[in-house]
């Protein structure tokens, strides 16, 4: 009986274990040919009468397919249904391309609901404007329904199409901050909170249950302005007045029938998906019986890392995510702003002699106040070296974003990013309450010296410890409005009249003189360029950082990746609280963080 029972044990055991590896070995084969699929994809040759085919899907994020391959491919990211990601970089380097190759006939926007803030949207609503001055078509078509963000991509095509029982998204824009005081205060945590700047937000989640006044003046400035910019956008190419657009977003248009959506000029067309492909194929000049030739932007993107001609360099350095925070259990290995490794960067370009300029490409909400200030330390010697320094801010440039931007000879920002935000502040959460009344965990201190417990997380700071903590993010605060009007050349109480934590729109940002001119990467290579005094196409355009992964450091990136878009899917709504919090208790002590806003 027992000898049965051990070889029962013993066969599940060994049939656990050869499942497994059948896994591990289909996915590694699986892997190696997707591989190959995505090299086919890159070389694929365009036909005549080819369409390219922009998929709004998944989250819009800054680059993907050169940080990691498996972004959107990973066998994990199959296997467990990993949300896709889609490469702002790639498809505006494809919209470029398609506007001068010939064998393109236009473009065909799929809306199927993309996760991007307004600037990437703006980027890549810029990027269509530009290509219809090729005088080739853009199409846009959505089936079930086409959220916001989409529509406002999808309002510069030349029409738009929707299923007979689609919708139409359009509500105006809203913020959400998840406050944490009362939940803490429950679990027996208490953040010892030391700030500087009265708009410096992002440390209210610690200390209160509802927004204050101050964080609601510039969340309502802010949004304000962004949504202005959009519906204005939406109203011109739609030929409609703003106000009918703002009427429409307030009668919750999604619950118009798609005849009611016609009317109002919001679609041009109802069609079922099959006639509006029929419609492409007549474009194309296909038969009907024919297969449509769509193109995906990777197909015709080219090389993202160089570009163009001449030993002549510009190099655009990508500076994207939280300043040298705490890697998530949940997160990428790629993701986020290291300070080391981007100073490291810094300093191989500034000893390359073909270098002759830079643009920082910055979408960052800050971070560690430390890194940020090596990061500025590091672009201030590239400067020094003789060479051209531009800023081109993505979604975010706000905090320590803005602290590493702040001395670029000219920065450039969508008027939709979000930046400022110039202020400093240090967190010590103490978990003594937690510890001792909520598990019965109890400490007894010995120390030599008066404040030998100072940093403790099991010890509540004295009035001593608070004001020498405030005495060291006075002078943070000091540096860092001295970094900003160094490099504005301006006075430092000038700096400090707008700064105080406060987040600005870019718009305003560039009224009040943080930001320069409006613009994306190209408009800022160009002025680099110009600056550097560089013939225009003699030099080469060079991505940095170049990453270079191995197999199994993208087999991890995918598997964490995979691990956060499964916890996202099962928590829902607490997930992003969840987050918030773990990256809380990990951080640094002394921050140039934005909150984290969620924008819809």
């Amino acid at each position: 009986m027992l000898k049965k029972f051990f070889l029962v044990v013993c066969g599940s055991f060994v049939g656990a274990i050869l499942a497994f590896t059948f896994l591990m070995i289909s996915s590694i084969i699986m892997s190696f040919a997707i591989f190959g699929s995505m090299s086919k994809v890159q070389t694929q040759s365009v036909d005549k009468n080819s369409i390219l085919h922009i998929q709004l899907t998944g989250e819009l994020v800054e680059r993907t397919v050169e940080q990691d391959p498996f972004a959107m491919y990973a066998p994990g990211s199959m296997l467990m249904g990993s949300s896709e990601q889609i490469s702002l970089q790639e498809l505006v380097a494809a919209i470029d391309n398609a506007k001068t190759n010939d064998k393109i006939k236009g473009i065909y926007i799929e809306c199927e609901g993309v996760g991007a803030a307004p600037a990437s949207l703006m980027a890549l609503r810029k990027a269509l404007v530009d290509f219809k001055n090729s005088k080739k078509f853009i199409y846009a078509y959505g089936n079930e329904g086409i959220s916001q963000g989409d529509y406002y991509v999808a309002s510069v095509a030349d029409s738009i199409f929707l299923h007979p029982e689609g919708a139409v998204d359009l509500h105006g824009l809203s913020s959400q901050t998840p406050y944490f005081k009362t939940l803490l205060e429950n679990v027996g945590v208490q953040m010892q909170v030391i700030r500087v700047g009265r708009f410096k937000s992002a440390v209210e989640p610690y200390m209160l249950d509802s927004i204050s006044p101050e964080n609601r003046e510039q969340q309502e400035l802010y949004l304000g302005k962004i949504w202005e910019e959009m519906s204005t956008a939406i109203a011109t190419d739609r030929h409609i007045a703003v106000e009918k657009v703002n009427q429409l977003a307030d009668s919750i248009c999604a619950m118009m029938s798609a005849q009611e959506l016609m009317n109002e000029k919001l679609v041009d067309k109802l069609c079922y998906k099959e006639e509006f492909e029929d419609k492409l194929r007549v474009i194309s000049e296909l038969d009907p019986e024919d297969d449509l030739k769509l193109v995906q932007p990777a197909a015709i993107a080219g090389d993202l890392n160089e570009k163009g001609s001449g030993s002549d360099k510009i190099v655009v350095l990508y500076a994207v995510g939280e300043i040298d925070g705490s890697a998530s259990i949940v997160g990428g290995a790629t993701d986020g702003i290291y300070s080391e490794d981007l100073v490291a960067t810094l300093r191989e370009l500034r000893l390359d002699e073909d270098v002759k300029g830079l643009v920082l490409r910055v979408n960052s909400p800050g971070g560690s106040a430390f890194g940020s200030e090596v990061i500025w330390k590091a672009l201030d010697d590239f400067k020094k070296s003789g060479r051209t320094v531009a800023v081109s801010m993505g979604d975010y440039a706000a905090s320590g974003g803005y602290y590493i931007s702040c001395n670029a000879d000219r920065i450039f920002a969508e008027p939709t990013t979000i930046t400022g935000s110039i202020g400093i502040f240090g967190v010590i959460p103490c978990y003594r309450q937690l510890a001792e009344d909520k598990l019965g965990v109890h400490f007894s201190t010995v120390s030599t010296n008066a404040n030998g417990t100072f940093g403790s997380t099991m010890e509540p700071l004295t009035p001593y410890q608070r004001d020498a903590l405030q005495r060291m993010v006075n002078r943070g605060y000091d540096t860092f409005t001295r970094r900003c009007a160094d490099g504005r050349h301006v006075s430092q109480d000038s700096i400090k009249a707008i700064a105080e934590g406060r987040v600005w729109d870019a718009k305003t940002a560039k009224e009040i003189g943080l930001v320069d001119e409006f613009g994306g990467i190209n408009d800022a290579v160009k002025w680099v360029a110009k600056k550097a005094g560089l013939n225009e196409d003699k030099y080469t355009v060079v991505v940095a950082p170049n990453y270079e992964m191995s197999f199994w450091s993208m087999m991890a990136n995918a598997q964490a990746r995979t691990t956060r878009d499964q916890m996202r899917n099962q928590m829902g709504m607490f997930y992003d609280s969840y987050e918030m919090l773990e990256r809380i208790m990990n951080r640094d002590r002394v921050l140039c963080i934005m909150e984290p806003i969620e924008i819809r």
